[in-house]
This record gives structure tokens, C-alpha cells and sequence, in this order.
């Protein structure tokens, strides 16, 4: 399943079942090496939390495991994104920018790899974040990221997604060789990205957005 260029998509993360997020973008490109993604400011998105309203990273995982849960609808206020989804692989890279629209530094965002599906109307990509992150610096300098959250909801594996916690490393610790090494694609590419002029940011959700996940 390959996505024309141009056709806004939704990027969806998952959680036992249950939708995590939810952020519309445009593709960029899709072929052998991925899928390039292209997420608007102001775009709109959706996000789970609680019936109170608050999001998982507001108290402690113990907590938010014992709670009830809802899809809170929102904007994306940060900077524009791009996303860079590798054939088969489990991580994604995002190029950053600063509040200047100006390429900042990647974000590798370790996850299972992404699952596709087109219901011809609306259609996405659904996959499973573990969590993990690495952030590369412009001048391949890299840390990881979130390493306190990550271990702490490895303590409950009853309710944590992610299962095999030296995989998920292991896949971090490749990507950043590859960082380290300047190679694609942190060599450069796409860091000047410009979307096209006619790329609107949309006005709501997509009807189907909500659709039952596939992973």
C-alpha cells in the first residue's frame, strides 16, 4: 500500500487498543526507503486523557493506569513537523524546527513499526510509541530522552505496551551510529523542506479519524 503524494493521512499512535493520538498530515513522498510526512502548525489533533482532562505525562503511570479515559481534541501549537517513517523499521525520525520555521535537530522516536490502512475516504498509518527517544543535535551530538518515563512504566508490564526493553535500545543504539556517521537521513537531507504553497492546514478531524485501530 503506497499513499500519493500530497493526500492528508493520519499518523496515529496506539495503546492496547486504544488510540493514543491522533495528528493529521500531508505525505510528503512514499516509496522503497518510507514514508515522509509533513505535519502543519495549528493543525488539528487529538489526544488521550483522562476524564479529568489530564494527559498521561500529568501523574504517575500507577495512576493513570487506573483510570477512564476519553479523546481530548485540540491544535498542534508547536512548529510545523516532519516525519520520516523507514520501510520496516521501528523508530521514525522527526526533523524539529524553532519557532523561526528553521531546522533545529531530529528526534528519533522509537516505535513498533507502523501498519497501514486505506478505507478510501480517510486513510493512516497506526503504530505503537515505546516511549524511548533520542534526540540528534545538528552536529550529530545525540542523548537519549525520557529514559525516567520509560523506566518506570517498564515496572508494570501488566499494563505497559512495550514488552522487550533491550530491543527497543538496541534499535535506538543502531540509529545512532547512523547518526554519529552523518548518514542518511541525517546527512542533511530534507532539513531545507519548504511544503507546497497550496497545502492548506485543515479546518477539523477527518470524518473516520476515530476508526477502531489495526494494530
Amino acid at each position: 500500500m503506497r499513499f500519493e503524494p500530497g493526500r492528508l493521512i493520519l499518523h496515529r499512535n496506539v495503546r492496547h487498543g486504544r488510540i493514543g493520538w491522533v495528528r493529521p498530515a500531508r505525505v510528503v513522498l512514499d516509496d522503497a526507503r518510507g514514508l515522509l510526512l509533513w505535519v502543519a502548525r495549528d493543525t488539528p489533533v487529538a489526544h488521550e486523557v483522562t476524564e479529568a482532562g489530564q494527559g498521561m505525562r500529568a501523574m504517575p503511570f500507577a495512576e493513570w493506569i487506573t483510570s477512564s479515559y476519553r479523546l481530548a481534541r485540540g491544535r498542534w501549537n508547536g512548529p510545523p513537523v516532519l516525519k520520516f517513517l523507514p520501510t520496516g523499521a521501528a523508530h521514525s525520525v522527526w526533523w524539529f524546527r524553532d519557532s523561526h520555521d528553521r531546522f533545529a535537530e531530529w528526534y528519533v522516536n522509537l516505535e513498533e513499526p507502523g501498519v497501514r490502512w486505506d478505507d478510501g475516504p480517510v486513510a493512516g498509518v497506526d503504530m505503537v510509541d515505546q516511549d524511548l527517544d533520542v534526540v540528534v543535535r545538528p552536529d550529530h551530538t545525540w542523548a537519549w530522552k525520557d529514559e525516567e518515563e520509560f523506566a518506570e512504566r517498564l515496572a508494570f508490564p501488566g499494563h505497559y505496551w512495550v514488552t522487550d526493553e533491550r530491543a527497543v535500545r538496541a534499535e535506538g543504539e543502531r540509529v545512532i551510529a547512523r547518526a554519529e556517521a552523518g548518514a542518511f537521513p541525517f546527512d542533511g537531507t530534507w532539513c531545507d523542506f519548504t511544503p507546497p504553497a497550496d497545502w492548506g492546514v485543515p479546518d477539523d478531524l477527518p470524518p473516520g479519524w476515530d476508526r477502531p485501530p489495526v494494530r
